[in-house]
């Protein structure tokens, strides 16, 4: 049963836990010509299980999801706590979405809505304990279940001549200058971020530049670099795929890596690479090979116009679409130049540097 009473947020037990309504109605110092009412039902589960909603977002990472979950990885509490498995998940999964925030101010945005229900008063440190004891295979487990590309067919951006148009970049984390991460991160600077006293842990992440939906990510130690790391990431990478790669990521190594899982691949090569000519084509690229793999190379220049001014810059980039009239030279720089500058300038990996955002936890 659902009722209200003057505004005020009522509870009653139902089916799958508690239910609330809320009410607002116009002020009568402003009379309209028929009464204007806004409803909002909440369903949540019951009693110290009443904080484990994220509004609509629960409908993409479900109850019976994240329980299966806790269930498969041995993570589910062995007595009831104030801050059960499930309840502690959803805080975590609301810490990314309230980032600035520290696990106080989250759980008080995740039980909001909820000054109702009789709720466990929590502390910091029993947060603390509480994702400590959850660890981290859970929350490992429900990304694999929950990434991919997340596009439709007709999603725009999402596909170029056939192909899922996607990008591996990464970005450096300032963590907490804690003794034992330093010992296994250690120190060091670099040229985004001026926090260079804290150890920092490399994330790479494999993004879909159509809806910039995270399809993989992985996390490590700043060495030994960002074209090792990110191999691990290829094991989300097929045919059908192609790959916009950055000058870090554009060794031999890697390059063979990502042709060896059947994907194409189009990145930009460092000025002092000059790959060997091996045929000219009618577009004005040329065939030539790195390493194993045999590439087209399609040499410009781009001019970018800012308010600043005007600056230009020579781009080198190797491709395995190696059919010039298929994949027109002019198309394929144009599709580099604007899905990795909005994949760049619209995904969180390009935030977070500038933001000097640090982690929340050492563990």
């Amino acid at each position: 049963m659902i009722w209200k009473d003057a505004g005020r947020e009522k509870r009653s037990p139902g089916r799958t836990g508690w239910s609330a309504k809320t009410s607002r109605s116009q002020r009568p110092e402003a009379p309209l010509s028929g009464q204007c009412v806004i409803t909002r039902e909440i369903a949540v589960a019951e009693g110290v299980f009443a904080p484990g909603h994220l509004g609509e977002l629960t409908q993409v990472v479900p109850f019976e999801m994240v329980d299966e979950v806790l269930a498969e990885c041995g993570a589910v509490q062995q007595r009831l706590r104030k801050l059960p498995a499930r309840v502690v998940v959803y805080l975590l999964l609301a810490a990314t979405l309230f980032e600035e925030c520290g696990y106080p101010a989250v759980w008080r945005k995740l039980t909001g809505a909820l000054e109702a229900l009789p709720l466990p008063r929590v502390t910091a440190t029993a947060l603390w304990h509480a994702r400590t004891r959850l660890g981290v295979r859970p929350m490992r487990t429900l990304f694999d279940l929950l990434r991919g590309p997340a596009s439709a067919v007709r999603t725009t951006g999402a596909r170029w001549a056939g192909l899922l148009v996607v990008a591996i970049d990464g970005t450096y984390l300032d963590v907490a200058d804690d003794t034992n991460v330093r010992a296994r991160l250690g120190k060091g600077a670099n040229q985004y971020t001026a926090a260079s006293g804290y150890p920092q842990v490399l994330l790479i992440a494999l993004v879909a530049c159509g809806t910039r939906a995270v399809i993989d990510a992985v996390f490590g130690p700043r060495k030994p670099g960002e074209p090792v790391l990110g191999r691990r990431l290829l094991r989300s990478t097929h045919q059908g795929m192609v790959v916009l790669l950055d000058r870090g990521f554009a060794t031999n190594a890697f390059l063979e890596a990502v042709a060896g899982t059947g994907a194409d691949f189009l990145a930009r090569l460092s000025a002092v690479r000059k790959p060997p000519v091996l045929h000219r084509l009618d577009d004005g690229s040329f065939l030539s090979q790195i390493g194993t793999v045999h590439v087209r190379i399609i040499e410009c220049e781009i001019t970018i116009a800012t308010t600043a001014g005007c600056t230009t810059g020579v781009y080198r980039l190797a491709t395995t679409l190696l059919d010039p009239h298929r994949y027109p030279a002019f198309e394929l720089v144009r599709l580099y130049h604007e899905r990795w500058g909005a994949t760049r300038s619209r995904t969180r990996l390009s935030e977070l540097p500038d933001r000097r955002i640090d982690l929340m936890s050492t563990a």
